[in-house]
């Protein structure tokens, strides 16, 4: 990372973004680094994992948005909307070493983005001048790019950290020029009609097909020396890669653009009429119902007095003491039971007078019946 100034190195489009400041959520406040400062150099560092070998490069899915194929730079564009000063050369592309910062012509929100990089060979230098570089959400949430194959740094510095917040679960590096993956699902923060940050950004990461970040929340925007609080922008801004002075290469890289959540839809849990039976009429239904009698597996009935329950299955508790398989069943008429927490019901055979003899569930589309035992 390095940088002396953050936003300077932003596009004009990020402007709106240091208007309204906004405060972090207690979610996101409540992080690992409350226990340490950002790039502490004893911070226990990850244990180092050799990952398997896999193929590459990988190819992108039906869905995907393919953002560099080793050809052009066509989907990219330096500060401001400028041509990329970015080099493609055999099938990859990699920094001018002009300090230029690389941005995707297209904005987006949330994403899994999938990216190949390689740091330089043979390796030069050490520390953070080693393969340095960086891909960046919405220009402002970095995942670091370096070199760190027995390569020392500060932790939250690493290869697959969320720079300066949050070092990686392990070092799964490859060595200099061997091509690495990342697999990024990205969740962008959300903000509310104030302008305050009502949810962090939230990132999983795989590198080389290891996780190494597991929906871990940022504080804020990333940057060196100190996190920058967050501040309010627009849904969907462009990726970056970070020009660290370091020749990395990048090729294949692709994004799908993730769903998200909608808004709530009609409360449909309690969309049936509810009736209510009496201790004795509940009475009625409790008992064991089976497919046969030799059956391993029984549907129990049973009554609070309330209402009346079902246990299914061939063990009525787990291993823990605690009831398993237990429904709660919600009379619509005298034979017809909904369950409450699931889109299916239970009609029952029952007699003018005396116990139900038998039971029908329904459920995802199909239904079976067994019958009450004496």
């Amino acid at each position: 990372m390095n940088r002396s100034t953050f936003l300077t190195h932003q596009p004009l489009y990020f402007a709106i973004a240091c208007i309204l400041i906004g405060l972090c959520t207690a979610d996101a406040a409540a992080q690992t680094r409350a226990r340490w400062k950002s790039h502490d150099v004893t911070r226990p560092h990850p244990p180092v994992v050799t990952p398997a070998a896999q193929k590459s490069p990988v190819p992108p899915p039906s869905d995907a948005i393919v953002l560099f194929d080793g050809t052009d730079l066509s989907k990219w564009c330096g500060e401001d909307g400028t041509d990329p000063t970015w080099i493609v050369e055999e099938g990859a592309m990699r920094p001018s070493g002009k300090g230029e910062d690389l941005f995707s012509v297209r904005p987006f929100g949330d994403v899994q983005l999938h990216l190949e990089w390689a740091s330089p060979l043979p390796a030069r230098g050490s520390s953070q001048g080693r393969g340095n570089s960086g891909v960046f959400f919405m220009g402002l949430y970095e995942v670091q790019i370096l070199d760190s194959f027995e390569n020392e740094t500060y932790a939250d510095g690493q290869a697959a950290a969320l720079y300066g917040q949050t070092p990686p679960l392990v070092n799964a590096c490859l060595p200099p020029g061997e091509w690495q993956t990342y697999d990024i699902v990205f969740r962008r923060p959300r903000f509310g009609p104030g302008g305050a940050c009502t949810e962090p950004v939230r990132l999983t990461v795989f590198h080389n097909g290891v996780l190494v970040q597991d929906s871990v929340p940022l504080c804020g925007g990333t940057m060196w020396l100190q996190p920058l609080p967050y501040a309010f922008h627009p849904d969907k801004l462009p990726l970056s890669l970070q020009d660290h002075g370091n020749p990395v290469k990048y090729r294949n890289i692709w994004v799908r653009e993730l769903r998200e959540e909608a808004a709530p839809g009609p409360d449909r849990t309690e969309s049936e009429p509810v009736i209510a039976l009496s201790a004795e009429q509940l009475e009625r239904y409790v008992g064991v119902y089976k497919s046969s009698p030799d059956a391993k597996s029984s549907f129990d009935i049973f009554s609070d007095g309330r209402q009346i329950h079902c246990l299914f299955g061939k063990h009525s508790r787990d291993l823990s003491g605690r009831q398993r398989g237990r429904v709660d069943l919600v009379p619509n008429s005298p034979t017809r039971f909904s369950m409450r927490w699931a889109a299916a019901h239970v009609e029952f055979t029952l007699p003018e007078e005396g116990p139900a003899t038998a039971l029908s569930i329904h459920v995802g589309g199909g239904s079976f019946t067994v019958k009450r035992m004496e």
